[in-house]
């Protein structure tokens, strides 16, 4: 079941016209999900019989500042559908705390709506442990996964994590959490995407994503700080369906050290390197480098089907 909001159709021509001269932005639509509330989604068409891929975006990112550059490389071979999540951009805003379960739920019951499945579910920072979850809650709609600058343990440092978590708390208690709206994405922003696209003109870039962020829920975003901070997956070597894993060697939000860590806990996990930090997902390279990791996957599905039928 689709719903259109007022405003919704102004909203979605701004960013055509964002989009123009640049990396492709499918137009996007708000989808309830039953019980659970509305979301909004973005979907690209591949070839008849294509694979889908699920694209699951990172903390304070919606599904499209993540994934804009990938929409259109990745729609040369496979269907795509990204949400976003709860909290961030048009997701889900509720009054529940956040968990990274019900994200992975979510997940799931988009997948059901739109009576697509199973994928290859794409996980970035924030996004991979709600791939995971959703292997781990739902096996039955994941056929793959594809884990990008992320880890079974984002912050494995016991002080490190009390900080971090404390620190997330507490904003997000604060009565005056929502003056973060107009604080925080103007620094986040220029740190993730002035100067780092090609073929769009930076400040009207900016303002895109300040627009994307400023939907946020900014309650469930701290939240979301403190479930990545409290995540450990300790049945990672579980996963059973073909994976890839982007590391990205120059991070320093999510270690590469913890990124490996995980590819070699995953058994049968591929590697691959992109040499670059947490905010690579802003430039050119980006799609490419995801279109080979859903490759392999794909490949590696496709022969897995091929013995078990021999």
């Amino acid at each position: 079941m689709s719903t259109t909001w007022a405003g919704e159709e102004a909203c979605e021509a701004e960013e055509a016209v964002v989009a123009s001269g640049g990396p492709a932005l499918p137009m996007g639509r708000r989808v309830a999900l039953r019980g659970r509330g509305t979301t909004f989604v973005r979907e690209v068409r591949g070839p008849a019989g294509a694979p889908t891929v699920l694209l699951l975006h990172g903390w304070m990112a919606s599904g499209g500042l993540n994934w804009f550059q990938a929409f259109e490389p990745l729609s040369e071979q496979f269907n795509v559908v990204a949400l976003d999540q709860r909290g961030h951009g048009r997701g889900i805003h509720s009054r529940r705390r956040f968990t990274l379960a019900d994200c992975a739920d979510d997940a799931a019951a988009l997948l059901d709506t739109l009576g697509t499945g199973p994928v290859i579910a794409a996980g970035y920072s924030l996004g991979g442990p709600v791939a995971q979850l959703l292997w781990k809650r739902h096996p039955d709609v994941v056929s793959g996964l594809v884990l990008c600058a992320t880890s079974h343990h984002l912050m494995p440092g016991m002080r490190e994590q009390m900080i971090f978590s404390s620190m997330m708390a507490a904003a997000a208690g604060t009565t005056r959490v929502g003056q973060l709206a107009t604080r925080i994405p103007a620094r986040q922003v220029r740190s993730r995407f002035g100067n780092r696209t090609r073929g769009l003109r930076p400040d009207t870039m900016r303002a895109w994503a300040r627009a994307e962020m400023g939907r946020h829920d900014w309650r469930q975003v701290l939240e979301a700080g403190v479930a990545m901070s409290n995540y450990h997956a300790k049945w990672i070597g579980e996963i059973d369906v073909p994976t890839t894993v982007v590391v990205t060697t120059q991070d320093r939000a999510v270690n590469p050290f913890a990124q490996l860590r995980m590819a070699l806990k995953i058994p049968g996990a591929q590697i691959q390197r992109i040499e670059d930090g947490h905010i690579v997902c802003a430039k050119p390279v980006f799609g490419p480098a995801v279109v080979r990791a859903c490759e392999d996957v794909a490949a590696r599905i496709d022969a897995s089907a091929t013995a078990s039928t021999a």
